[in-house]
C-alpha cells in the first residue's frame, strides 16, 4: 500500500511529460519566488520598521489578484494558456530587477510599486496554471497532481526560506532580487516545452458578449451551483485567519526571537516550518481519504481544527521552538484545505467555466487576506496588540469559519431524498 501511494507520484511524473514540465516551472519559479518575499519583508522592516508598513507589502502582495480578477478570468478562458504563462514569467523577469533600485527610506514607495506590478503579472499565471491541469492531466489523477502541486510548493518554501534567509543574511538583501529574476527566465523555457493542449483546451460556446458578459456569466454559474461556490470560497474562509498571521511572523522574527543580519534567520525558519506544514498535510490527509469527495469534506473540517489549534499555540509563543511548532500545526491544516479546494473545483468544473471559477477564487482568497492581514497591521500599531494577541484573534477567526464548514458538510452529505 505504502509503495503503492508512493508510485501514484512517481508514475504522474515519469509518464505525463506536460505535467513534468509544468512542475519543472513551478520548482524553479517559486524556489525564487520566497527568496523574494524574504528579502522584500527584511528590507521593509529595515528601512520603515513599522508594523502597518510591513502590513502594507503583503497587502501590496494580495490585492491584485481581487482586483483583476474580471480580467484574469477571461482572459484565461478565451486565450492560449500556454502563452499567458509564458509571458507572465518574462515580464516578472524584468520588473523584479527593479527591487534593485529600493535603497533607501525614501525609495520604499517604488518597493511598494514593483509589488503590485509583480503580483498582477501574477495574478494572471497561478490561475491560468489551475485551469491547465484538467487538460494535461486525467481526472483520476488530479487529487495526485494537486497534492503533488502542493508538496512541491511547500518544498521549495522551506527550501527557499532557507536559503533566501541564509543568502540575505550572508550576501545582503539584492541577491535574492537577482535569483528571483533568473528563476523566471527558467521557468518560460520549460513552459515553452509544453505540447498544444495545454494550450487553451476546447472550451465550447462562452454565453453571453466577449469579457464583462462572460464575466458575468462566470459568476452566475457560481451563484446557481451553491455548493461549487462553497468550495470556490474555501481559500478565502482560510485567508480571513492565515493572511493576518504575516504580521505576527515578522513581529516574531522582528521584535522577540531575531536571529541573523535583519531577522532573517527567524524569518527563514518559520517559514520552512510553514512549507513542512504545507506539505505533509494535504499527502498525509490523501493517503487516509484517497481521491473520494466525501472524506475530502471531513478532511477540510480536520483542516480547519489543525488552524485552529495551531494559532492557540502561536497564541501562547513562550519560545521560538514552540512558535515553530505551533507554525507547523496551523499549516497542516491550510495546506489540506488549499489542496482539496483545486482539487473538488477541477473535479466539477467544466472546462470552459475553470479560469473564471479559479480567478474568482484567487480573488476572494487575496481579498480576505488583504483584510486580515490590513486589520492585523492596524491591531498592532494602534490597538497595542502583542503578537500572541493577534494569534488568537485569528484562532478564533479560524473556529468561526470551522463551524460554517462542518454544517456545509453535514448538509452536503445529507443523502437527499429520492424524486
Amino acid at each position: 500500500m505504502h509503495t503503492s501511494f508512493l508510485s501514484s507520484y512517481v508514475n504522474l511524473v515519469k509518464q505525463n511529460h506536460d505535467f513534468r514540465r509544468l512542475w519543472f516551472s513551478q520548482i524553479i519559479s517559486q524556489l525564487g519566488d520566497w527568496f523574494n518575499l524574504i528579502a522584500s519583508a527584511a528590507l521593509v522592516a529595515q528601512l520603515s520598521g513599522s508594523g502597518l508598513a510591513i502590513g502594507g507589502l503583503f497587502i501590496a502582495r494580495l490585492l491584485p489578484p481581487f482586483l483583476l480578477g474580471p480580467v484574469v478570468g477571461v482572459v484565461a478562458d478565451r486565450f492560449d494558456r500556454r502563452k499567458i504563462l509564458i509571458a507572465s514569467d518574462l515580464l516578472r523577469a524584468v520588473i523584479v530587477l527593479g527591487f534593485l533600485l529600493v535603497r533607501t527610506p525614501q525609495d520604499v514607495w517604488l518597493l511598494y510599486v514593483l509589488t503590485v506590478l509583480q503580483l498582477s503579472i501574477s495574478a494572471f499565471f497561478e490561475p491560468t496554471r489551475a485551469a491547465i491541469l484538467p487538460g494535461i492531466v486525467d481526472y483520476r489523477n488530479l487529487v495526485t497532481a494537486n497534492a503533488l502541486a502542493s508538496v512541491t510548493w511547500s518544498t521549495m518554501l522551506a527550501l527557499g526560506a532557507a536559503l533566501g534567509g541564509l543568502a540575505t543574511a550572508a550576501l545582503g538583501i539584492t541577491s535574492a532580487f537577482v535569483i528571483d529574476s533568473a528563476t523566471f527566465l527558467l521557468s518560460a523555457w520549460f513552459i515553452t516545452r509544453l505540447s498544444d493542449r495545454a494550450s487553451l483546451i476546447d472550451t465550447g460556446d462562452q454565453p453571453g458578449s466577449p469579457g464583462w458578459g462572460m464575466f458575468v456569466d462566470g459568476l452566475r454559474y457560481l451563484w446557481d451551483r451553491p455548493g461549487t461556490l462553497m468550495v470556490a470560497l474555501l481559500k478565502a474562509s482560510s485567508a480571513l485567519a492565515f493572511g493576518g498571521i504575516e504580521i505576527v511572523q515578522v513581529a516574531f522574527a522582528e521584535q522577540i526571537f531575531p536571529l541573523g543580519r535583519d531577522a532573517s534567520g527567524t524569518l527563514g525558519l518559520i517559514y520552512l516550518a510553514v512549507g513542512l506544514g504545507t506539505g505533509l498535510g494535504p499527502v498525509v490527509a490523501r493517503r487516509i481519504t484517497g481521491d473520494e469527495k466525501s472524506p475530502m469534506y471531513w478532511a477540510i473540517f480536520v483542516g480547519y481544527l489543525a488552524m485552529l489549534a495551531g494559532y492557540l499555540l502561536l497564541g501562547w509563543g513562550a519560545s521560538l521552538p514552540i512558535v515553530l511548532l505551533a507554525t507547523f500545526i496551523r499549516t497542516i491544516g491550510t495546506g489540506i484545505n488549499w489542496v482539496y479546494a483545486s482539487s473538488l473545483l477541477q473535479l466539477s468544473v467544466p472546462p470552459n467555466y475553470l479560469g473564471r471559477v479559479f480567478a474568482f477564487d484567487m480573488a476572494m482568497m487575496t481579498l480576505a487576506s488583504s483584510t486580515s492581514t490590513l486589520w492585523a497591521g492596524w491591531a498592532s500599531d494602534n490597538l497595542g496588540w502583542s503578537p500572541n494577541q493577534i494569534a488568537l484573534a485569528m484562532g478564533l477567526v479560524s473556529a468561526a469559519t470551522a463551524v460554517v464548514w462542518l454544517v456545509h458538510t453535514v448538509y452536503y452529505l445529507k443523502p437527499q431524498p429520492a424524486r
